[in-house]
């Protein structure tokens, strides 16, 4: 009877609340998980058990190779497939990416921005296959080229037709499938290179005024249609733990969209004028020291992106407690799907109109920041627009800059990371040290994509093959729409490296700006000490002891080798390098022609062991053997092991944030080797 009374009164005061709400409780956002491995097929299980729990829209994550425009078997492909996302060389493999997925009424998300007309192409073909109209598709290819150049380095081309792909796939999105997001600007990626606030609500906004702008220019769409274009322009953005400012970001982004498409393009219908963003919660604050802090980590960021209701997120993706460890598994993913459900269903956080709407504290610093944001705005677009500050080197240079301010703050202690740089006695984790507490990549599941690439090759008909890649060829030099000649060679068997091979001949490739510049920071704090040791061994050698740094491999987030380029710069190192995406062959050839004394490689895309053995050997036959080298990277301890058997002196990952202890190694490391030479 107690039981019974207890459960009327809980049910008749959640009646209250609601009734004092006074509205209809809002419809929850789409919950995915970001996801892909291996292979299409152990993809596809993994999205049909994640759709089983609850999640309401996909996110999939493709490889390197796929991103980049390669085929699995091609030489820069090896060692990445099926890393960092799932291999899609051909519209098998995307079949099997959602067997049993019926397209028509799923929400997809495609994290994919170089290759994104191409990946769309061959979700449109088996869509056709499957009888989905194209007018029911929902969902959103990332396709903002313009972070690529500046922090996650899966550019291809450069700015200028990597711009008119983006514009293609607008307009052709927007006459046929007006229910996709074409484009999701993505700030994500800005903040995880170091943005600060103010500069990833600028630049988003700068690349959305470069693409609307190239949009418009093209005279490709009527005016009357325009307004539909600006409509379907989504973002993708970061959430990070200062969780007022967070808060405040999102609904300055939120009003500057509004103002930026009335006042800039003439947009009247406030439908089209809404900022429409899915996010990511920040990554590059997850630490591998207690890991397990990173669960609170998460949920408060997520609170940064719900909580107010005028600025709140449409599609919220969260990272797993163990991504600073290695992939994720099924279960670490299914724990923080729970926490947006648990979020969305069990507190009352729906029923409420926004809690922030006539706060002074929320307000002043909303100005704050929309002033700051303005102004940087205006700057860009002195410069001449958002591709010319990326092809300038302006963009990437302030982010390498904020960057190094933030990580200079961790190592002085002044801005705290708990389990980290305070707090950091523990019990041991027994999350981290379980067996298996990350999932790994198998060695044959490259081999075995290879191997279905090559049936794929043999069973298609060859002459439709060259007669569709021909149609994509004079698109490409014509100027026509890149969409429907792509659809086409997605329908007769082209593959994912054949279209990137097209477009290379057409548009030419690209080196972006690295950031890094050559004049040593007098300002950088705690190296006096290390500046004259570097002075000291300097003198040994009879010249300025030179440092490379190299990324070999298809990996572009440079982040970490950008720290380190610019500290070893501002310790006084003489510093080669390059930037992303460099051959075995490449690093080698630099290591011998510039007379290097210490080699460092940074690789976070799993693949450090095959790449790091490649290059040691292509050292070895450049007459570079001795050269010592460090690695860098999301490396897990027997991993390291067996680096350092391969010859490696040191190895270095997420916890090894103190960038001037690593300094003070890499001079003991080459003192250490004139003492071996003498």
């Amino acid at each position: 009877m107690q039981r019974n009374e207890k459960a009327e009164d809980s049910t008749l005061g959640e009646a209250r609340r609601t009734a004092a709400a006074g509205a209809v409780r809002d419809k929850p956002w789409i919950f995915r998980t970001y996801a892909g491995h291996s292979t299409a097929a152990a993809s596809n299980a993994l999205y049909r058990t994640n759709l089983s729990k609850g999640q309401t829209g996909l996110s999939v994550a493709f490889d390197l190779p796929t991103q980049t425009g390669y085929d699995s078997d091609h030489a820069l492909a090896k060692g990445e497939v099926g890393k960092v996302g799932v291999p899609i060389c051909h519209l098998g493999d995307m079949r099997a990416l959602f067997d049993g997925i019926p397209l028509g009424e799923m929400n997809t998300s495609m994290t994919i921005n170089a290759t994104a007309a191409w990946l769309l192409a061959l979700y449109i073909a088996l869509a056709d296959e499957q009888n989905a109209p194209r007018g029911k598709l929902q969902g959103t290819t990332q396709n903002d080229i313009i972070k690529e150049y500046l922090s996650r380095g899966t550019y291809v081309f450069p700015p200028a037709p990597s711009l008119r792909l983006t514009k293609d796939v607008i307009l052709f999105t927007t006459k046929e499938m007006p229910k996709w997001n074409p484009i999701n600007v993505c700030s994500y990626h800005l903040q995880e290179a170091g943005a600060t606030p103010v500069q990833e609500i600028a630049f988003a906004l700068a690349t959305a005024v470069g693409v609307l702008d190239a949009v418009r220019a093209s005279s490709q769409c009527a005016e009357k249609e325009f307004g539909d274009v600006v409509g379907r322009i989504s973002f993708f953005v970061n959430a990070g733990l200062r969780f007022v400012t967070e808060i405040c970001k999102m609904r300055a982004f939120t009003e500057l969209w509004d103002e930026i498409t009335r006042e800039r393009y003439g947009v009247r219908d406030p439908k089209q004028r809404l900022f429409r963003y899915g996010v990511q919660v920040n990554s590059l604050g997850l630490t591998e020291q207690q890991p397990e802090n990173n669960v609170a980590r998460i949920l408060l960021e997520m609170l940064a992106v719900t909580l107010s209701k005028g600025a709140r997120a449409r599609a919220v993706q969260l990272p797993a407690w163990n991504e600073a460890l290695g992939l994720p598994r099924p279960w670490d993913q299914q724990w923080s799907l729970r926490m947006q459900q648990i979020l969305a269903y069990e507190t009352d956080l729906l029923d409420h109109d926004d809690i922030f709407d006539g706060s002074p504290a929320i307000a002043t610093k909303v100005a704050e920041l929309k002033a700051a944001a303005r102004e940087e705005l205006d700057h860009i677009e002195a410069l001449g627009g958002t591709v010319a500050a990326v092809e300038s080197g302006y963009l990437k240079h302030q982010l390498v800059e904020s960057n190094s301010r933030r990580v200079e703050a961790i190592e002085r202690g002044e801005q705290t990371v708990v389990g980290v740089n305070r707090f950091i006695e523990t019990e041991p984790s027994p999350l981290a040290q379980a067996a298996g507490a990350v999932l790994t990549v198998t060695a044959e599941a490259e081999a075995e994509q290879i191997a279905r690439l090559n049936a794929w090759r043999e069973s298609r008909d060859a002459r439709a093959v060259a007669a569709a890649l021909e149609a994509l060829r004079k698109a490409a030099k014509s100027g026509g729409n890149i969409m429907p000649p792509s659809i086409a060679c997605a329908k007769a068997g082209v593959t994912t490296g054949e279209w990137g091979t097209a477009l290379r001949a057409a548009f030419g490739e690209f080196r972006a700006p690295t950031g890094v510049g050559t004049a040593m920071r007098n300002d950088a704090e705690g190296l006096d000490e290390i500046r004259a040791e570097v002075d000291r061994v300097s003198k040994r050698l009879g010249r300025r002891l030179k440092l490379l740094v190299g990324k070999p491999g298809l990996d572009g987030h440079s982040n970490g080798a950008e720290q380190i380029a610019a500290r070893a710069r501002d310790a006084g190192m003489d510093v080669v390098y390059d930037g992303i995406r460099l051959t075995a062959d490449a690093i080698a050839a630099a290591a011998r022609d510039q007379n290097v004394h210490v080699v460092g490689l940074s690789i976070l895309s799993g693949s450090h062991l095959p790449l790091v053995r490649e290059v040691m050997a292509r050292l070895k036959d450049n007459g570079a053997a001795g050269v010592p080298v460090v690695v860098g990277g999301i490396i897990p301890p027997q991993d390291a092991r067996a680096l350092k058997d391969a010859g490696v002196v040191e190895v270095y990952t997420p916890k090894d944030f103190a960038l001037n202890r690593i300094m003070a190694d890499l001079v003991r490391i080459v003192d250490d080797a004139v003492d071996r030479g003498k």
